[in-house]
């Protein structure tokens, strides 16, 4: 799943764990939206380097 779904869907399940007393499925929730940050900034790292490669590629 995409970075946006991961950490809606984890706020989801976290806030109806809380809500219901489902410590399980609060900690999931939790986990989905710490994946979904990881993913974003796992993209925003790759645009960095493609911006990067592309800097030195027009340079030479």
């Amino acid at each position: 799943m995409g970075e946006w779904t991961d950490k809606l869907k984890g706020r989801v399940k976290e806030t109806v764990g809380t809500a219901t007393g489902d410590r399980e499925l609060e900690a999931e929730g939790k986990k989905d939206s710490l994946k979904g940050a990881v993913k974003g900034k796992v993209e925003d790292a790759k645009r960095v380097i493609k911006d990067a490669d592309d800097e030195l590629k027009g340079r030479h």
